[in-house]
């Protein structure tokens, strides 16, 4: 066979006929390695497949097959989808392999299960197993990184579902580069698309983040999947949080939440009381937000520390929040409601160490940083939610409803929000106070 020489980039993926000191792509310096490329006979790529009526397609109606953990569920959108190309990344040590070596022995007891890994020997793998008490007669471990060998494999046995551990690690033998490389990355992923679609058969891979937080490999390995999820968590806390960054056939932004315990994760079937003070008091700074994550409503605690500065400038530190938020915020409470702010340094924090997106936690900011420097505390039995305007202005939220409908299940009886219909049985159960600027909701928590 024919060898091809390339370069390609090892931050972004850019490929170019010769070697180039910076990409044109992203920008990085010395970033382009050889790549040999033996060209070989692509035709079985071909899936012999032609043009069709869309209202002739058939197999839409294929239910999807449950993994037998709700949470996990809940971030592919309801189950696995046949042909589904599934990636999770997540930092080391936070649990992937644990997670989906838990998914196929679930799926093992009612299809065949191929569990391929280039990390781990099949010894290991079983010692692990028995660990989280794993029994699954349809599990089938192959340690192997070739990957034409492992789709091989999956072939003969007739798989259901195949999991790749990791990405980084498997190898195509038709490219003469090392495992884990931009093009080895491109390849592998290319043929376990078309193997996935061609034979209707789910597949999860899992692959490495960069210290960046980044998935390793080359942008394009996040476009050609139809699923991408996020396992994180920080080591400090025992819950881990599955987040859907992009799904072909659910929603994004999806959560679904794991405490890690010594036989393994198990998922949490109240998410809310994990981020929620157990003292059942409220200190002065502490706010208890009615947020959304994808489709999941969540109650956390925001808290707030005002302390007057040392120094010319005064600090504003968030963790959870995005700082700039928090620095915006607090401009607005100096220009509208007349607090002096610039002689405090500001501390944020989510508790639990969720990290928040969402613009309606902008009042819940406000009333936590108000709260600390008035040394008032909140009602226990309040939340807050509701995006503020850089005029002082309270903006209504999405899924008011979903909100306050956790709140009332967990014992919270009023609510400090924009003003907007609620749903009847939700606006009899509980105490709102429809606020309309900051001005408002100040009075609404502190009289």
């Amino acid at each position: 066979m024919k060898a091809k020489t390339q370069y390609a980039c090892q931050q972004c993926g850019h490929v170019s006929p010769k070697w180039i000191g910076r990409c044109p792509s992203c920008q990085h310096w010395n970033s382009f390695v050889e790549e040999r490329i033996v060209a070989g006979d692509d035709r079985q790529r071909s899936w012999d497949a032609a043009p069709v009526l869309f209202s002739e397609v058939s197999g839409a109606e294929t239910p999807r097959l449950a993994t037998g953990i709700p949470e996990f569920d809940r971030v592919l959108g309801g189950g696995v989808v046949a042909g589904a190309l599934v990636l999770l990344g997540g930092d080391p040590g936070v649990g992937k392999s644990t997670l989906m070596l838990d998914v196929s022995a679930r799926l093992s007891a009612a299809v065949k299960v191929l569990y391929a890994s280039g990390e781990e020997s099949a010894q290991q793998i079983r010692m692990r197993g028995e660990r989280l008490g794993v029994n699954g007669d349809g599990l089938h471990v192959y340690p192997e990184m070739c990957i034409e060998k492992v789709v091989s494999a999956a072939e003969s046995l007739q798989a259901a579902m195949l999991v790749v551990d990791s990405v980084q690690t498997a190898y195509s033998e038709k490219l003469e580069m090392a495992p884990g490389s931009i093009g080895q990355v491109r390849e592998v992923a290319s043929q376990l698309m078309f193997w996935a679609k061609k034979h209707h058969v789910p597949v999860f891979l899992i692959g490495h983040v960069t210290k960046d937080g980044a998935l390793a490999g080359p942008k394009a390995l996040e476009h050609m999947v139809d699923t991408v999820l996020y396992f994180e968590g920080p080591r400090q806390h025992p819950h881990r949080i599955v987040r859907t960054i992009k799904n072909r056939f659910g929603p994004a932004n999806e959560l679904g939440i794991f405490e890690m315990a010594g036989d393994g994760l198990r998922a949490v079937e109240k998410p809310s009381a994990l981020f929620l003070s157990e003292s059942g008091r409220m200190n002065p700074g502490s706010v208890v937000l009615a947020c959304v994550e994808g489709t999941r409503p969540l109650l956390v605690e925001i808290q707030a520390l005002a302390s007057r500065t040392h120094f010319g400038a005064p600090r504003r530190v968030a963790t959870g929040v995005d700082p700039q938020r928090l620095a915006i915020i607090a401009a607005v409470l100096e220009k509208r409601l007349g607090v002096n702010l610039w002689d405090q340094d500001i501390y944020l924090n989510v508790a639990g160490g969720l990290a928040v997106e969402e613009p309606a936690a902008d009042l819940a900011i406000a009333a936590s940083i108000l709260s600390s420097l008035f040394n008032r505390a909140v009602s226990a039995s309040t939340v807050v939610f509701g995006e503020v305007g850089l005029g002082g202005e309270i903006r209504p939220a999405m899924f008011a409803d979903m909100r306050l409908k956790e709140a009332l299940m967990l014992g919270f009886n009023s609510a400090v929000a924009p003003p907007q219909k609620l749903a009847p049985e939700i606006e009899s159960a509980i105490r709102m106070s429809a606020v309309r600027n900051i001005q408002e909701a100040r009075h609404a928590l502190f009289g």
